[in-house]
Protein backbone atom coordinates (compact mmCIF):
# COMPACT_ATOMS: atom_id res chain seq x y z
CA UNK A 1 0.00 0.00 0.00
CA UNK A 2 1.23 3.17 -0.86
CA UNK A 3 0.72 6.81 1.37
CA UNK A 4 1.50 10.08 0.25
CA UNK A 5 0.35 13.32 -1.03
CA UNK A 6 -3.78 13.17 -2.03
CA UNK A 7 -4.75 14.11 -5.06
CA UNK A 8 -8.27 15.27 -6.61
CA UNK A 9 -10.73 12.62 -7.21
CA UNK A 10 -13.83 12.84 -9.85
CA UNK A 11 -16.80 11.36 -9.46
CA UNK A 12 -18.73 11.25 -12.53
CA UNK A 13 -22.34 10.63 -13.43
CA UNK A 14 -23.81 9.59 -10.03
CA UNK A 15 -22.36 7.96 -6.45
CA UNK A 16 -23.81 4.42 -7.60
CA UNK A 17 -22.16 4.34 -10.74
CA UNK A 18 -18.81 4.95 -9.35
CA UNK A 19 -19.55 2.40 -6.48
CA UNK A 20 -20.60 -0.08 -9.19
CA UNK A 21 -17.89 0.01 -12.06
CA UNK A 22 -14.79 1.85 -9.86
CA UNK A 23 -14.62 3.47 -13.13
CA UNK A 24 -14.65 7.17 -12.63
CA UNK A 25 -12.05 7.37 -9.76
CA UNK A 26 -9.36 9.67 -10.41
CA UNK A 27 -6.55 8.85 -8.38
CA UNK A 28 -6.29 10.74 -4.78
CA UNK A 29 -4.04 9.13 -2.65
CA UNK A 30 -0.18 8.71 -4.39
CA UNK A 31 2.79 7.20 -3.02
CA UNK A 32 4.47 10.09 -0.66
CA UNK A 33 7.49 10.31 -3.71
CA UNK A 34 5.29 10.92 -6.62
CA UNK A 35 5.04 14.51 -7.62
CA UNK A 36 1.03 15.53 -7.62
CA UNK A 37 0.26 18.38 -11.34
CA UNK A 38 -2.31 19.66 -8.51
CA UNK A 39 -4.93 19.59 -10.95
CA UNK A 40 -8.55 17.56 -11.35
CA UNK A 41 -7.82 14.35 -13.13
CA UNK A 42 -10.21 13.30 -15.45
CA UNK A 43 -12.56 10.01 -15.25
CA UNK A 44 -10.88 6.99 -16.76
CA UNK A 45 -12.86 4.85 -19.86
CA UNK A 46 -16.25 4.02 -19.20
CA UNK A 47 -17.94 1.79 -21.40
CA UNK A 48 -20.81 2.71 -24.01
CA UNK A 49 -22.92 0.57 -21.72
CA UNK A 50 -22.34 2.56 -18.60
CA UNK A 51 -26.15 3.95 -18.75
CA UNK A 52 -27.15 0.74 -17.38
CA UNK A 53 -26.06 1.04 -14.35
CA UNK A 54 -27.31 4.20 -13.64
CA UNK A 55 -31.14 3.08 -14.81
CA UNK A 56 -31.48 -0.46 -12.73
CA UNK A 57 -30.01 2.00 -9.67
CA UNK A 58 -33.38 4.87 -10.82
CA UNK A 59 -35.31 1.38 -11.18
CA UNK A 60 -34.82 -0.50 -7.86
CA UNK A 61 -34.78 2.82 -5.81
CA UNK A 62 -38.14 4.09 -7.89
CA UNK A 63 -40.25 0.71 -8.45
CA UNK A 64 -38.81 -1.87 -6.45
CA UNK A 65 -41.62 -3.60 -4.43
CA UNK A 66 -40.02 -2.94 -0.72
CA UNK A 67 -38.75 -0.10 0.73
CA UNK A 68 -34.78 -0.99 0.79
CA UNK A 69 -31.09 0.80 2.05
CA UNK A 70 -29.58 2.00 -1.49
CA UNK A 71 -26.34 2.12 0.22
CA UNK A 72 -26.51 -0.99 1.10
CA UNK A 73 -27.08 -2.39 -1.92
CA UNK A 74 -24.41 -0.01 -3.35
CA UNK A 75 -21.76 -1.43 -0.76
CA UNK A 76 -22.91 -4.84 -1.85
CA UNK A 77 -22.41 -4.10 -5.33
CA UNK A 78 -19.13 -2.83 -4.88
CA UNK A 79 -18.03 -5.38 -3.24
CA UNK A 80 -18.80 -8.12 -5.49
CA UNK A 81 -17.00 -6.43 -8.06
CA UNK A 82 -13.94 -5.61 -6.47
CA UNK A 83 -13.82 -9.24 -5.18
CA UNK A 84 -13.57 -10.92 -8.58
CA UNK A 85 -10.15 -8.27 -9.09
CA UNK A 86 -7.41 -10.34 -7.58
CA UNK A 87 -6.81 -11.15 -4.07
CA UNK A 88 -5.84 -7.94 -2.52
CA UNK A 89 -8.27 -5.02 -3.91
CA UNK A 90 -10.35 -4.60 -1.08
CA UNK A 91 -13.32 -2.76 -0.40
CA UNK A 92 -13.32 -0.96 3.04
CA UNK A 93 -16.21 0.53 5.13
CA UNK A 94 -15.86 3.72 6.96
CA UNK A 95 -15.26 1.76 10.56
CA UNK A 96 -13.27 -0.95 8.59
CA UNK A 97 -10.76 1.56 6.69
CA UNK A 98 -10.79 3.56 9.76
CA UNK A 99 -8.99 0.57 11.56
CA UNK A 100 -6.84 -0.23 9.02
CA UNK A 101 -4.87 3.41 9.07
CA UNK A 102 -4.86 2.91 12.97
CA UNK A 103 -3.18 0.08 12.44
CA UNK A 104 -0.44 1.28 10.22
CA UNK A 105 -0.20 4.98 11.51
CA UNK A 106 0.08 3.19 14.86
CA UNK A 107 -1.68 5.48 16.64
CA UNK A 108 -5.43 5.75 17.99
CA UNK A 109 -7.41 7.36 20.80
CA UNK A 110 -8.02 5.51 24.25
CA UNK A 111 -6.08 5.01 27.64
CA UNK A 112 -3.41 2.36 26.56
CA UNK A 113 -4.54 -0.12 28.17
CA UNK A 114 -5.07 -4.50 27.36
CA UNK A 115 -7.25 -6.81 28.70
CA UNK A 116 -8.56 -10.29 28.68
CA UNK A 117 -11.98 -11.84 28.99
CA UNK A 118 -11.32 -14.23 32.08
CA UNK A 119 -14.44 -15.91 33.19
CA UNK A 120 -16.74 -12.80 32.11
CA UNK A 121 -14.03 -10.72 34.23
CA UNK A 122 -12.06 -7.93 32.81
CA UNK A 123 -8.54 -9.02 33.70
CA UNK A 124 -6.00 -6.20 33.17
CA UNK A 125 -3.04 -7.96 31.07
CA UNK A 126 -1.14 -4.88 30.12
CA UNK A 127 -0.71 -1.08 30.15
CA UNK A 128 1.40 1.15 28.37
CA UNK A 129 4.06 2.89 30.03
CA UNK A 130 3.28 6.84 30.73
CA UNK A 131 -0.03 5.97 28.92
CA UNK A 132 -3.35 7.56 30.38
CA UNK A 133 -4.23 4.23 32.16
CA UNK A 134 -0.66 4.09 33.81
CA UNK A 135 -0.98 7.79 34.71
CA UNK A 136 -4.58 7.12 36.38
CA UNK A 137 -3.24 3.95 38.67
CA UNK A 138 -4.13 1.54 36.85
CA UNK A 139 -1.99 -1.96 37.53
CA UNK A 140 -1.31 -5.58 35.67
CA UNK A 141 -3.81 -7.44 37.66
CA UNK A 142 -6.69 -4.72 38.35
CA UNK A 143 -9.95 -6.77 37.60
CA UNK A 144 -12.49 -4.02 36.00
CA UNK A 145 -15.88 -3.85 37.05
CA UNK A 146 -17.45 -1.19 36.29
CA UNK A 147 -16.87 1.22 33.14
CA UNK A 148 -18.59 4.56 33.38
CA UNK A 149 -21.05 3.44 35.93
CA UNK A 150 -21.77 -0.05 33.98
CA UNK A 151 -21.19 -3.24 35.30
CA UNK A 152 -19.06 -5.36 32.95
CA UNK A 153 -18.01 -8.17 35.71
CA UNK A 154 -20.03 -11.15 35.62
CA UNK A 155 -22.00 -9.75 32.28
CA UNK A 156 -21.81 -11.19 29.30
CA UNK A 157 -20.51 -8.19 27.42
CA UNK A 158 -19.45 -7.93 24.20
CA UNK A 159 -16.32 -7.09 23.00
CA UNK A 160 -17.17 -4.39 20.69
CA UNK A 161 -19.49 -2.67 23.73
CA UNK A 162 -16.23 -2.67 25.60
CA UNK A 163 -14.01 -0.66 23.30
CA UNK A 164 -17.08 1.51 22.96
CA UNK A 165 -17.11 1.63 26.45
CA UNK A 166 -13.04 2.60 26.83
CA UNK A 167 -12.20 4.48 23.46
CA UNK A 168 -13.49 7.60 23.32
CA UNK A 169 -12.28 11.06 22.03
CA UNK A 170 -9.46 12.60 23.03
CA UNK A 171 -9.17 14.64 26.17
CA UNK A 172 -12.69 13.29 27.07
CA UNK A 173 -12.49 11.16 30.35
CA UNK A 174 -13.58 7.24 31.50
CA UNK A 175 -14.07 6.08 35.07
CA UNK A 176 -13.85 2.73 36.13
CA UNK A 177 -14.36 0.94 39.18
CA UNK A 178 -12.10 -1.79 39.69
CA UNK A 179 -10.73 -4.85 42.38
CA UNK A 180 -7.40 -5.19 43.46
CA UNK A 181 -5.72 -7.98 45.02
CA UNK A 182 -9.33 -9.26 45.49
CA UNK A 183 -10.44 -6.19 47.13
CA UNK A 184 -12.86 -3.92 45.53
CA UNK A 185 -11.14 -0.43 45.68
CA UNK A 186 -13.73 2.30 46.92
CA UNK A 187 -13.36 5.09 44.50
CA UNK A 188 -13.35 4.89 40.75
CA UNK A 189 -9.90 5.51 38.33
CA UNK A 190 -9.95 8.25 35.98
CA UNK A 191 -8.22 8.28 32.89
CA UNK A 192 -8.12 10.81 29.88
CA UNK A 193 -8.49 9.67 26.68
CA UNK A 194 -5.59 10.92 24.41
CA UNK A 195 -3.57 9.97 21.02
CA UNK A 196 -2.24 6.25 21.82
CA UNK A 197 1.12 5.42 19.80
CA UNK A 198 1.92 1.61 20.02
CA UNK A 199 4.80 0.37 17.96
CA UNK A 200 5.44 -1.95 15.50
CA UNK A 201 8.67 -3.04 16.23
CA UNK A 202 8.00 -5.82 18.44
CA UNK A 203 11.41 -6.00 19.89
CA UNK A 204 14.87 -5.06 19.96
CA UNK A 205 17.91 -6.03 21.92
CA UNK A 206 20.96 -7.65 22.24
CA UNK A 207 20.68 -11.70 22.10
CA UNK A 208 23.74 -11.82 21.77
CA UNK A 209 27.16 -10.00 22.95
CA UNK A 210 27.47 -8.51 19.67
CA UNK A 211 24.04 -9.87 18.13
CA UNK A 212 20.94 -7.71 17.99
CA UNK A 213 17.53 -9.02 17.54
CA UNK A 214 14.70 -6.69 15.79
CA UNK A 215 11.62 -8.06 14.91
CA UNK A 216 8.71 -6.17 12.85
CA UNK A 217 5.26 -6.80 13.40
CA UNK A 218 4.14 -4.09 10.68
CA UNK A 219 5.38 -1.26 8.39
CA UNK A 220 3.21 1.43 9.65
CA UNK A 221 4.05 4.98 9.52
CA UNK A 222 6.77 5.47 12.24
CA UNK A 223 8.22 1.60 11.02
CA UNK A 224 11.62 3.03 9.46
CA UNK A 225 12.45 5.93 11.93
CA UNK A 226 11.90 2.97 15.09
CA UNK A 227 14.04 1.33 13.45
CA UNK A 228 16.76 3.59 12.95
CA UNK A 229 16.49 5.00 16.37
CA UNK A 230 17.04 0.98 17.35
CA UNK A 231 19.84 0.26 15.60
CA UNK A 232 21.80 3.37 17.04
CA UNK A 233 20.90 2.51 20.27
CA UNK A 234 21.70 -1.31 19.42
CA UNK A 235 25.30 -0.79 18.02
CA UNK A 236 26.44 1.58 20.93
CA UNK A 237 25.23 -1.52 23.22
CA UNK A 238 28.36 -2.90 21.06
CA UNK A 239 25.79 -4.60 18.25
CA UNK A 240 27.97 -5.63 14.69
CA UNK A 241 25.67 -8.14 13.96
CA UNK A 242 21.87 -8.36 13.08
CA UNK A 243 18.91 -10.78 13.15
CA UNK A 244 15.94 -8.82 11.41
CA UNK A 245 12.48 -10.62 12.08
CA UNK A 246 10.35 -10.15 9.05
CA UNK A 247 8.58 -13.40 9.83
CA UNK A 248 4.39 -13.12 9.88
CA UNK A 249 4.80 -9.73 9.10
CA UNK A 250 2.30 -8.63 6.30
CA UNK A 251 3.23 -5.94 5.00
CA UNK A 252 1.88 -2.01 5.04
CA UNK A 253 2.89 0.81 3.51
CA UNK A 254 5.35 0.48 0.65
CA UNK A 255 7.14 3.74 0.66
CA UNK A 256 8.46 2.63 4.32
CA UNK A 257 9.85 -0.69 3.27
CA UNK A 258 11.80 1.40 0.85
CA UNK A 259 13.03 3.83 3.61
CA UNK A 260 13.93 0.58 6.29
CA UNK A 261 15.80 -1.25 3.39
CA UNK A 262 18.04 2.08 2.85
CA UNK A 263 19.33 1.14 6.37
CA UNK A 264 21.59 -1.46 4.94
CA UNK A 265 23.18 0.23 1.96
CA UNK A 266 25.94 2.72 1.87
CA UNK A 267 25.35 4.12 -1.60
CA UNK A 268 22.17 4.55 -3.43
CA UNK A 269 20.79 1.11 -4.74
CA UNK A 270 17.71 0.21 -6.76
CA UNK A 271 15.52 -1.78 -3.91
CA UNK A 272 12.63 -2.70 -6.43
CA UNK A 273 10.78 -0.92 -8.77
CA UNK A 274 6.80 -0.80 -9.92
CA UNK A 275 4.45 -1.10 -13.29
CA UNK A 276 1.55 -1.66 -14.08
CA UNK A 277 -0.94 -1.55 -17.57
CA UNK A 278 -1.67 2.43 -16.01
CA UNK A 279 1.48 2.48 -14.43
CA UNK A 280 4.57 3.46 -16.50
CA UNK A 281 8.33 1.72 -14.43
CA UNK A 282 9.26 3.67 -11.50
CA UNK A 283 12.41 2.64 -9.78
CA UNK A 284 12.67 3.11 -6.08
CA UNK A 285 16.50 3.22 -5.29
CA UNK A 286 18.14 3.36 -1.14
CA UNK A 287 19.14 6.79 0.48
CA UNK A 288 22.49 6.46 0.89
CA UNK A 289 24.74 6.13 4.28
CA UNK A 290 22.13 3.57 5.77
CA UNK A 291 22.76 3.39 9.45
CA UNK A 292 23.55 -0.48 8.94
CA UNK A 293 25.13 -0.55 6.26
CA UNK A 294 28.31 -2.64 7.17
CA UNK A 295 27.75 -4.68 9.55
CA UNK A 296 26.77 -9.06 9.21
CA UNK A 297 22.78 -9.22 8.52
CA UNK A 298 20.29 -12.33 9.02
CA UNK A 299 16.92 -12.11 7.30
CA UNK A 300 14.21 -14.49 9.18
CA UNK A 301 11.28 -14.71 6.84
CA UNK A 302 8.48 -17.46 6.66
CA UNK A 303 5.32 -18.19 4.89
CA UNK A 304 3.24 -15.12 6.03
CA UNK A 305 5.91 -12.88 5.10
CA UNK A 306 4.08 -10.42 2.47
CA UNK A 307 4.41 -7.61 0.44
CA UNK A 308 6.53 -4.62 1.69
CA UNK A 309 8.37 -7.20 3.91
CA UNK A 310 9.20 -9.07 0.42
CA UNK A 311 10.22 -5.83 -0.79
CA UNK A 312 12.75 -5.32 1.95
CA UNK A 313 14.02 -9.44 1.89
CA UNK A 314 14.32 -9.25 -1.99
CA UNK A 315 16.34 -6.18 -2.14
CA UNK A 316 18.70 -7.57 0.53
CA UNK A 317 18.77 -11.36 -1.00
CA UNK A 318 19.24 -9.52 -4.63
CA UNK A 319 22.33 -7.21 -3.33
CA UNK A 320 24.29 -10.12 -1.37
CA UNK A 321 23.79 -8.07 1.64
CA UNK A 322 22.44 -10.54 3.49
CA UNK A 323 21.42 -13.76 4.33
CA UNK A 324 17.50 -15.21 4.45
CA UNK A 325 16.78 -17.99 6.42
CA UNK A 326 13.42 -19.37 6.93
CA UNK A 327 10.67 -20.65 4.48
CA UNK A 328 9.12 -19.39 1.24
CA UNK A 329 7.43 -15.89 1.39
CA UNK A 330 3.91 -15.52 0.84
CA UNK A 331 4.27 -13.76 -2.80
CA UNK A 332 2.43 -11.15 -2.99
CA UNK A 333 4.15 -8.43 -5.59
CA UNK A 334 0.99 -6.35 -6.36
CA UNK A 335 1.21 -3.03 -5.16
CA UNK A 336 -2.29 -1.42 -3.74
CA UNK A 337 -3.66 2.20 -3.85
CA UNK A 338 -6.04 3.72 -1.49
CA UNK A 339 -8.67 5.90 -2.88
CA UNK A 340 -11.22 7.25 -0.77
CA UNK A 341 -14.90 8.50 -0.86
CA UNK A 342 -16.65 11.31 0.69
CA UNK A 343 -18.48 8.85 3.15
CA UNK A 344 -15.04 7.78 4.54
CA UNK A 345 -15.56 4.40 3.19
CA UNK A 346 -12.14 3.48 0.41
CA UNK A 347 -11.07 1.38 -2.04
CA UNK A 348 -7.57 -0.38 -1.94
CA UNK A 349 -6.77 -0.84 -5.43
CA UNK A 350 -4.13 -3.05 -7.09
CA UNK A 351 -2.48 -0.57 -9.95
CA UNK A 352 0.96 -2.20 -10.16
CA UNK A 353 3.31 -5.34 -9.39
CA UNK A 354 6.35 -4.25 -7.86
CA UNK A 355 9.96 -6.01 -8.98
CA UNK A 356 13.29 -6.78 -6.92
CA UNK A 357 16.12 -5.10 -8.21
CA UNK A 358 17.18 -7.91 -10.75
CA UNK A 359 14.01 -8.17 -11.83
CA UNK A 360 12.15 -10.78 -10.12
CA UNK A 361 8.16 -10.95 -9.57
CA UNK A 362 7.59 -12.74 -6.65
CA UNK A 363 3.75 -12.51 -7.15
CA UNK A 364 2.19 -15.95 -6.80
CA UNK A 365 -0.13 -17.05 -10.08
CA UNK A 366 -3.38 -16.67 -8.96
CA UNK A 367 -7.06 -17.71 -10.69
CA UNK A 368 -9.32 -14.33 -11.71
CA UNK A 369 -11.99 -15.91 -9.95
CA UNK A 370 -10.68 -15.47 -6.48
CA UNK A 371 -13.50 -13.97 -4.72
CA UNK A 372 -11.59 -13.02 -1.59
CA UNK A 373 -8.28 -12.56 0.26
CA UNK A 374 -9.49 -15.05 2.83
CA UNK A 375 -10.03 -18.08 0.80
CA UNK A 376 -6.37 -16.82 -0.90
CA UNK A 377 -4.76 -16.75 2.16
CA UNK A 378 -6.15 -20.04 3.35
CA UNK A 379 -5.23 -22.12 -0.01
CA UNK A 380 -1.52 -21.30 0.51
CA UNK A 381 -1.01 -20.79 3.92
CA UNK A 382 -1.60 -24.71 3.97
CA UNK A 383 -0.32 -25.83 0.16
CA UNK A 384 3.00 -23.53 -0.45
CA UNK A 385 3.63 -22.67 2.98
CA UNK A 386 5.04 -26.52 3.22
CA UNK A 387 6.50 -26.27 -0.32
CA UNK A 388 10.29 -25.87 -0.49
CA UNK A 389 10.65 -26.29 -4.56
CA UNK A 390 11.02 -23.12 -6.83
CA UNK A 391 7.06 -21.90 -8.27
CA UNK A 392 7.73 -20.71 -11.66
CA UNK A 393 9.42 -18.16 -13.20
CA UNK A 394 13.24 -17.73 -14.92
CA UNK A 395 16.38 -17.74 -13.32
CA UNK A 396 18.65 -14.80 -11.91
CA UNK A 397 21.91 -14.87 -10.87
CA UNK A 398 23.53 -11.95 -8.07
CA UNK A 399 26.89 -10.62 -8.10
CA UNK A 400 28.15 -13.45 -5.95
CA UNK A 401 26.84 -15.81 -7.96
CA UNK A 402 23.71 -16.91 -6.27
CA UNK A 403 20.97 -18.32 -8.21
CA UNK A 404 17.68 -16.88 -7.39
CA UNK A 405 14.02 -17.54 -9.25
CA UNK A 406 10.98 -15.38 -9.70
CA UNK A 407 7.32 -15.97 -9.20
CA UNK A 408 5.78 -17.58 -6.41
CA UNK A 409 7.88 -15.88 -3.51
CA UNK A 410 11.32 -15.58 -1.98
CA UNK A 411 12.87 -18.72 -1.54
CA UNK A 412 15.38 -18.01 1.40
CA UNK A 413 18.95 -19.20 1.17
CA UNK A 414 18.54 -21.81 4.29
CA UNK A 415 15.39 -23.19 4.87
CA UNK A 416 13.75 -24.06 8.14
CA UNK A 417 11.98 -27.21 7.62
CA UNK A 418 8.44 -27.21 8.86
CA UNK A 419 7.15 -28.35 12.23
CA UNK A 420 4.40 -30.59 11.94
CA UNK A 421 3.49 -30.29 15.46
CA UNK A 422 3.65 -26.23 14.94
CA UNK A 423 1.42 -27.06 11.92
CA UNK A 424 -1.09 -29.69 13.15
CA UNK A 425 -5.13 -28.83 13.24
CA UNK A 426 -5.20 -29.84 17.11
CA UNK A 427 -2.03 -26.95 18.13
CA UNK A 428 -3.67 -24.75 15.64
CA UNK A 429 -7.19 -24.93 17.21
CA UNK A 430 -5.48 -24.89 20.83
CA UNK A 431 -3.47 -22.00 20.19
CA UNK A 432 -6.81 -20.00 18.42
CA UNK A 433 -9.25 -20.92 21.42
CA UNK A 434 -7.61 -18.48 24.23
CA UNK A 435 -7.63 -21.94 26.74
CA UNK A 436 -3.85 -21.49 27.21
CA UNK A 437 -4.54 -17.63 28.29
CA UNK A 438 -6.96 -18.64 30.47
CA UNK A 439 -4.70 -21.44 32.23
CA UNK A 440 -2.05 -18.79 32.60
CA UNK A 441 -4.41 -15.62 33.56
CA UNK A 442 -6.31 -17.80 36.32
CA UNK A 443 -3.64 -19.71 37.59
CA UNK A 444 -0.48 -17.62 37.71
CA UNK A 445 -2.40 -13.96 38.12
CA UNK A 446 -2.95 -13.61 42.35
CA UNK A 447 0.46 -11.57 42.34
CA UNK A 448 3.51 -10.38 40.63
CA UNK A 449 6.83 -12.49 41.23
CA UNK A 450 9.85 -10.68 43.28
CA UNK A 451 12.36 -11.71 40.44
CA UNK A 452 13.65 -9.36 37.63
CA UNK A 453 12.81 -9.98 33.94
CA UNK A 454 16.55 -11.00 33.85
CA UNK A 455 16.33 -13.47 36.25
CA UNK A 456 12.56 -14.65 34.82
CA UNK A 457 14.85 -15.16 31.15
CA UNK A 458 17.64 -16.79 32.75
CA UNK A 459 16.22 -19.28 35.03
CA UNK A 460 12.55 -19.74 34.93
CA UNK A 461 11.13 -23.29 32.71
CA UNK A 462 7.60 -24.36 33.56
CA UNK A 463 7.64 -26.94 36.13
CA UNK A 464 6.53 -30.20 35.23
CA UNK A 465 3.63 -30.68 37.31
CA UNK A 466 2.26 -27.27 36.25
CA UNK A 467 1.93 -28.69 32.19
CA UNK A 468 0.11 -31.59 34.19
CA UNK A 469 -1.99 -29.47 35.36
CA UNK A 470 -3.06 -27.86 32.15
CA UNK A 471 -3.91 -30.69 30.75
CA UNK A 472 -6.20 -31.53 33.36
CA UNK A 473 -7.31 -28.00 33.00
CA UNK A 474 -7.82 -29.09 29.11
CA UNK A 475 -9.76 -32.24 30.19
CA UNK A 476 -12.26 -30.39 32.33
CA UNK A 477 -13.29 -28.39 28.97
CA UNK A 478 -12.99 -31.46 27.16
CA UNK A 479 -10.38 -30.85 25.37
CA UNK A 480 -8.66 -34.42 25.40
CA UNK A 481 -4.53 -35.04 24.14
CA UNK A 482 -3.60 -38.12 23.29
CA UNK A 483 -0.64 -39.53 25.58
CA UNK A 484 1.31 -38.98 22.19
CA UNK A 485 0.00 -35.76 21.74
CA UNK A 486 0.86 -34.42 25.44
CA UNK A 487 5.03 -35.42 24.71
CA UNK A 488 4.82 -34.05 21.37
CA UNK A 489 3.19 -30.72 21.95
CA UNK A 490 5.18 -30.34 25.79
CA UNK A 491 7.67 -27.91 24.18
CA UNK A 492 5.22 -25.81 21.81
CA UNK A 493 2.84 -25.41 24.83
CA UNK A 494 5.68 -24.55 27.51
CA UNK A 495 7.13 -21.97 25.43
CA UNK A 496 3.61 -20.06 24.88
CA UNK A 497 2.75 -20.58 28.80
CA UNK A 498 6.27 -18.91 29.82
CA UNK A 499 5.84 -16.47 27.03
CA UNK A 500 2.39 -15.25 28.41
CA UNK A 501 3.89 -15.40 32.19
CA UNK A 502 6.51 -13.35 30.91
CA UNK A 503 4.51 -11.17 28.90
CA UNK A 504 1.90 -10.74 32.17
CA UNK A 505 5.21 -9.87 34.47
CA UNK A 506 7.74 -7.85 32.29
CA UNK A 507 5.43 -6.34 29.17
CA UNK A 508 5.70 -7.11 25.61
CA UNK A 509 9.10 -7.51 24.66
CA UNK A 510 9.36 -10.37 27.23
CA UNK A 511 7.08 -12.21 25.31
CA UNK A 512 9.65 -12.05 22.55
CA UNK A 513 12.44 -12.67 24.05
CA UNK A 514 11.22 -16.00 25.90
CA UNK A 515 9.77 -17.43 22.69
CA UNK A 516 13.43 -16.41 20.60
CA UNK A 517 14.80 -18.97 23.83
CA UNK A 518 12.92 -22.10 21.96
CA UNK A 519 13.39 -20.55 18.20
CA UNK A 520 15.37 -22.78 15.49
CA UNK A 521 15.25 -20.29 13.35
CA UNK A 522 16.96 -18.09 15.40
CA UNK A 523 19.35 -20.70 16.64
CA UNK A 524 19.97 -21.29 12.90
CA UNK A 525 20.72 -17.35 12.68
CA UNK A 526 23.03 -17.46 15.19
CA UNK A 527 24.86 -20.91 13.66
CA UNK A 528 24.79 -18.81 10.29
CA UNK A 529 26.35 -15.72 11.91
CA UNK A 530 28.98 -17.68 13.80
CA UNK A 531 30.21 -18.98 10.96
CA UNK A 532 30.31 -16.20 8.58
CA UNK A 533 33.97 -15.05 7.64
Amino acid sequence: MQKGRKRNIFVAATYAATLLLGLILGQNYADQERISSGGSLVPIGISDNAYKIQQVVDLISTRYVDSINMDSVQNGAINHIISHLDPYSLFLMPNESQTQTEILEGTFEGIGMEYFNLNDTLLVVGVITNGPADKAGFKVGDRILKISNKPVAGNLVSKEEVEKLIRGKRGTEVEMFIQRDSIALPFPLKAKRDQISVSSLDVAYMIEPTVAFVRIRRFGLKTAEEFRNAIIELKKQGAKNLILDLRDNGGGYFHIAIKLASEFFADQRLVVYTEGAHEARRDYLSESKGNYANGKLVVLVNERTASASEVVAGAVQDWDRGILIGRRTYGKGIVQELFDFSDGSTINLSIARYYTPLGRSIQRKYSPNWSNMQDYASMYSGLWSLDTTYAHGKSYQTGLGKKLFSGGGIVPDLLVPVDSNEVSIIYQDLAQSSLVEQFVYSRFTKKLPAYSIENFLQGYTLPNSEYSSFINFLNQRGVRLSARKQIDLHDLIQSDIEALLGRYYFGREAYFKVKNRYDFFIEKALQQLNTQS
